[in-house]
């Protein structure tokens, strides 16, 4: 069992950064490949970002050369680093663990979620 805590969200101006985590608790963190959502109002949920147990990583194209994602496994966390905010990057933001990396895109292929933080860009 895992237990993931998404922190760091919060209102920002266009243009602004904000640094989320996910602390996760229970064994075998290192071992999960872990992924980032978003799901704004009216929409579906998205897939935002995946980082391999190993440091591999995948983005959504829309978020690349802004968005980093990176953990630390001695810290049982991974973070969302967000730069260059835009409107549309608002949204409810998830953690969440997979053991499958050809399924990190997908939602359904994860086992563990997080309740989410909420993270909104004004213009």
């Amino acid at each position: 069992q895992v237990q993931l805590v998404e922190s760091g969200g919060g209102l920002v101006q266009a243009g602004g950064s904000l640094r989320l985590s996910c602390a996760a608790s229970g064994r075998s963190f290192s071992s999960y490949n872990m992924g980032w959502f978003r799901q704004a109002p009216g929409k579906e949920r998205e897939f935002v970002a995946a980082i391999k147990w190993i440091d591999s990583t995948l983005y959504e194209n829309s978020v690349k050369g802004r968005f980093t994602i990176s953990r630390d496994n001695a810290k049982n966390t991974v973070y969302l680093q967000m730069n260059s905010l835009k409107p549309e990057d608002t949204a409810v933001y998830y953690c969440a663990a997979n053991r499958k990396w050809s399924d990190v895109r997908s939602g359904g292929g994860y086992d563990y979620w997080g309740q989410g933080t909420q993270v909104t860009v004004s213009s």
